[in-house]
């Protein structure tokens, strides 16, 4: 799959025209014309919520087909840390890995032990003093997105480091090389919560290196390992991942696994636009580290998953109580800083200018302004706009009149 636009798509058939994804999209990025919705894709953020408040399952996930991993002689799955607590009575990760080499995976490299590696990095870069506070997780791509794209003074708070899918699939493919597989025969695939990472790793828009040969979905892997880890008597320990790993699968995760004292962490689109805009007043200055994640709970909460966020969990900090392994360090594995830095920063979006001319950006600014004084002021909706201003905007940048059943009431 060549994912050129974004990775919810919609399936206009279906649509009933109910505004609730207009209603609860992030990014005001969806509108309802001639009954149907449509999505301004310059403004999505592949966050999901659309798919989960869908009524009529209109909107849907792209991903890569589980076909695509047969193409490859050597495959290798990433397994994302929130795919560890999709399973009921699950005491033992490794039956988790078995059940991957037996779906027919040659290896597997748990996305976890790069979360710990991501963690000591991010350690010392704190430490140097270099970073600007409070600095921003980036780990989730849609948070990053929405920043890039709506909140552009906070951007250099991002970490500049990249998440721990493509650490992950760089260390993996380091690694199948270093053992003399060719890198044409080599296939790396990530196990994604949501359709987020899969745009994400596809774009690698902060990397001059793509690794990832295909990203699939949790939902689609998890029944196929169920019957797969109930023929697995005794798995053999071949885990890598410790505790501090695993919880990054959750909301918080990665914050702790940072042992810092001054930090917030935050999950759910609606906490993460409010924190986002306290950051923006400065209101968090003082703080240290800032990690939100789209997803309500964190990536236990993303829409490809198949369990309820909250036992999800449940599961998975019972899990990390069990397991004894120490995190993993950058000296283990020979690395360094460098490594984990990105090759470029990420471009900020021009989605929401009025116009790129300031003259002209200026003059439907006032128009907006003009149409504001207008329109009653209520978000309704029924304009087929999110908002009163959404509706001013549109109608200032591509034309059009007021369409308000308000406005015809007062006449």
């Amino acid at each position: 799959m060549a994912v050129t636009l974004k990775t919810v798509v919609l399936d206009s058939d279906r649509c009933i025209g109910c505004i609730t994804c207009m209603r609860r999209c992030p990014t005001e990025a969806i509108r309802i014309e001639n009954g149907k919705a449509k999505i301004q894709y310059d403004k999505c953020i592949n966050c999901g919520v659309c798919v989960r408040s869908c009524k009529g399952g209109a909107k849907r996930p792209v991903y890569d087909s589980f076909d695509l991993v047969a193409s490859y002689k050597y495959k290798i799955a990433l397994p994302s840390p929130s795919l560890f607590g999709q399973f009921n009575n699950l005491d033992d990760p490794n039956y988790v890995i078995e059940g991957l080499l037996a779906l027919g995976f040659d290896e597997v490299f748990e996305v976890g032990l790069a979360a710990e590696l991501v963690t000591d990095c991010t350690k010392k870069l704190m430490a140097d003093g270099g970073l600007v506070r409070p600095v921003i997780s980036s780990a989730c791509p849609a948070v990053a997105e929405l920043i890039l794209l709506k909140f552009h003074e906070l951007a250099d708070h991002l970490l500049p480091v990249y998440a721990p899918a493509k650490v992950a699939a760089k260390l993996a493919k380091r690694q199948a090389l270093e053992k003399g597989i060719p890198a044409d025969d080599i296939g790396i695939f990530f196990i994604s919560p949501c359709p987020a990472k899969v745009y994400s790793l596809h774009r690698e828009e902060v990397s001059n290196e793509k690794n990832i040969s295909g990203v699939l979905a949790q939902s689609d892997i998890y029944f196929r390992l169920v019957d797969k880890m109930n023929k697995i008597e005794k798995p053999r320990k071949l885990g890598k991942c410790g505790y501090s790993g695993i919880g990054w699968g959750s909301s918080g995760g990665e914050s702790n696994s940072l042992g810092l004292g001054n930090y917030i962490h935050c999950s759910g689109s609606r906490n993460v636009l409010e924190l986002l805009k306290e950051m923006s007043d400065g209101k968090l200055d003082g703080t240290d580290f800032v990690e939100m994640n789209m997803c309500s709970g964190g990536c236990v909460g993303g829409v490809l998953n198949v369990e309820n966020a909250f036992i999800a969990r449940n599961r998975m900090r019972q899990l990390a109580d069990k397991m004894k392994i120490p995190p993993a360090t950058m000296e283990q594995y020979g690395l360094d800083e460098k490594f984990f830095i990105w090759d470029k920063a990420p471009e900020l979006s021009t989605a929401f200018q009025l116009d790129p001319d300031r003259f002209k950006a200026m003059q439907k600014l006032l128009k907006v302004q003009e149409y504001l004084k207008k329109l009653p002021g209520i978000d309704c909706g029924a304009c087929g706009a999110p908002s009163c201003r959404c509706h001013a905007e549109d109608i200032a940048m591509n034309g059009g009149t007021l369409d308000c059943v308000r406005l015809e009431e007062r006449k």
